[in-house]
């Protein structure tokens, strides 16, 4: 699995690089600025799976393709930061 980074989270890629994955930038595909089904498309031919905060069309055109997508919204974000809290200071987290 190989994630291409919308443009949000391109700061996010060394991070990935640091973990072993392969991880790909709007820009490192040549896709900076491009619209929403370019994007899609070069996921799907290329095997990638879009990594994105953007609700609207890359999510929608991924579904028709039937590529794989990461929808990253706000209660997921809320989750993951509530789960390391937890895990790292377990039950003194809540008070």
């Amino acid at each position: 699995m190989k994630p291409l980074l919308d443009e949000m989270f391109t700061g996010l890629k060394d991070h990935f690089t640091i973990l072993g994955w392969e991880a790909y930038t709007m820009d490192d595909a040549g896709l900076k600025g491009a619209g929403d089904m370019e994007v899609a498309r070069y996921a799907e031919e290329n095997g990638l799976i879009p990594v994105t905060e953007d609700k609207r069309k890359p999510v929608e055109f991924m579904r028709l393709l039937g590529g794989r997508y990461v929808l990253v919204d706000t209660p997921m974000l809320v989750n993951m930061i509530i789960n390391a809290v937890e895990e790292k200071y377990g039950d003194a987290a809540q008070t």
